[in-house]
Order: structure tokens, then sequence, then C-alpha cells
């Protein structure tokens, strides 16, 4: 295939990559006509751009497949040997019809080249949203790289917009670390790209992640460096009115003012403000004996 044949299978989608036979993919009657391999001559796809796999998800979906069964057939390759078949799309459906406990399942097998398997790997991945930020960037990048694609051509075969795909491979320039805390969920594709215009990106990182900012606030915190500020001086926190009624309820409760500050998965603080060293040993003894007396706290029902 040309590159100009290429570029314009990418740009009407994964369905297009896989043949004119593309709607066995999605027609459950034809799985249910389809061959079935045993899960043991399966093997994962050398092009997978997924670096982790959610297992809570996979979980649910091994649920899915022992109560309906596998919808939708995994695509493979024949491997060298003749004997085994490497995952092009489906590693998911694969990994939880083991969980399932399922002997076979129903695959499709294609005659494709390197650069066609990693070609519908990246797409497919991308189209289901599966990917972490990073891996949709790098997953871009490579079709790029690779391929010769444009963004242009990426935009419509993943079905997204042009300036998305310019913001996602903008966070490919992020320091190690920052690309680490995206990767795990401390900050999001949102913070990266305010990140990026910092002139101490991982300093402004580490506060974004210790003081919970949201994006908005990030980017008003890298303004203010930009124009020569101290970042000393607090960024206003908006919090919702569910975090506000639990610092009045536990102030109410303690007798003293009282702070709640979540940082998303890595949780948060809770901060009760005194002025004296007797108020402190007040609210240690509430909570030592919540029932001595009539102000402390008491033991619930449950």
């Amino acid at each position: 295939m040309t590159e100009d044949g290429k570029r314009r299978g990418l740009g009407r989608g994964l369905a297009s990559l896989l043949g004119e036979e593309a709607e066995d993919y999605a027609s459950l009657d034809r799985v249910r006509q389809g061959k079935t391999i045993s899960l043991d001559l399966l093997r994962p796809g050398r092009h997978q751009p997924r670096h982790r796999f959610d297992e809570t998800a996979i979980d649910a979906l091994a649920q899915s497949i022992r109560e309906k069964g596998i919808l939708q057939p995994i695509l493979v390759r024949r491997i060298d040997d003749g004997d085994h078949y490497e995952i092009i799309a489906g590693e998911r459906r694969w990994r939880a019809a083991q969980i399932a406990g399922l002997h076979e399942v129903p695959v499709l097998v294609r005659n494709l080249t390197d650069s066609d398997a990693l070609e519908i790997a990246l797409v497919e991945n991308v189209q289901r949203q599966d990917l972490t930020p990073l891996e949709e960037a790098e997953g871009y990048q490579r079709l790029i790289d690779e391929f010769a694609h444009t963004q242009e051509d990426l935009s419509k075969a993943v079905g997204k917009s042009r300036s998305h795909i310019a913001n996602m491979l903008r966070l490919l320039n992020l320091p190690p670390k920052i690309r680490e805390m995206l990767e795990s969920g401390e900050l999001s594709a949102g913070h990266g790209r305010a990140i990026l215009n910092a002139t101490n990106m991982e300093s402004l990182a580490k506060e974004v992640v210790r003081k919970g900012l949201n994006v908005r606030q990030t980017e008003a915190l890298v303004r203010r460096q930009q124009k020569g500020e101290t970042t000393a001086r607090p960024v206003p926190i908006t919090k919702d009115a569910d975090t506000l009624a639990l610092e009045r309820d536990l102030s109410a409760l303690l007798g003293l003012r009282v702070t709640v500050r979540f940082h998303g998965k890595k949780g948060g603080e809770l901060i009760v403000h005194y002025q004296t060293l007797e108020q402190l040993d007040d609210v240690l003894r509430r909570l030592s004996h919540p029932s001595s007396d009539g102000h402390g706290m008491k033991d619930s029902d449950s």
C-alpha cells in the first residue's frame, strides 16, 4: 500500500484498516459462527501502546464475559512458528477471558505486516479511549514518525479534533518526573499543558499536587510565575459545597476551625487550627473519650 493509500485508509478509521471484512468485527452473528482458538495459542501484541491495564476494569469485563460471552472477536495474526497467534486488537478481552475461565475465544485472523499491526493497535486503543494521556500522545507520535501521517489524518481516524491531537502531543515535552505524575493520576492532561508554560516545571508541579490545585488554579499560578511573582502567596482554592459543609460540621464538633484539603488520588489533609495548648489538649481528650461529657463526640448507633 502506498503512503497516500495508507493515509486515506487511516482517515476512514479502524474499519478501513481491517479490509472489506471489517463488518465481521462488530457482527455478533458472524462471531458465533467464526473461528475459535485456544487461549494458550495467543500471545500479547508486540505493538501494544498501553503500558498499564486497569485490573478493576478487566475484572468487570471478565464478569460480563461469564454472563454474555465475548461479543467481539480478538484480531490476531499468525506468528512465524505457525502454531501461535499475536494479538493485534483485544488484549483486554484475552486477559478477561482467562479470569473468566474460558478455554477458547473467537478470533479474526488477518495477514498483517508489522506496520499494519502497529497502526491498527494504536488506532483501536485511541478510539476506545482506553489509554492514559501519555499513552495516547505516544501513540499519535509513533503514527506520525513511523507512518508519516499528519495531524489531520489522525484527527479523521480517531474522531478527535486536530487541536486535541496537537495538545496531547505537547505532553511529550514534559520532564520525566512530571510525566510520572501524569501516569500515576496525580496530574491531569490539563495540568500538564498548563505546567508546560512554567519556568520551573518540576517544582511547580510538586506545589500543584501538594496543594491539590485544579487546572484553572494551576494556570493562574503559572501566569503569576511568568510575571515574576513568587509562588509563596496562596492561590485561592475554591471548595465545593460538600467540603464546606464537612468543615463546618467538624468545626462545630471540635469547637475549633477545621480545614479539609483534598489531593485527588493521593488522599488529603485534615487541619485543626488551635491557639493554645489547652485547646489542643481538649481536642485530644474528646478524641480519646468521646462520651466523657455532654460536649464531646458521641458513639454512633451503627
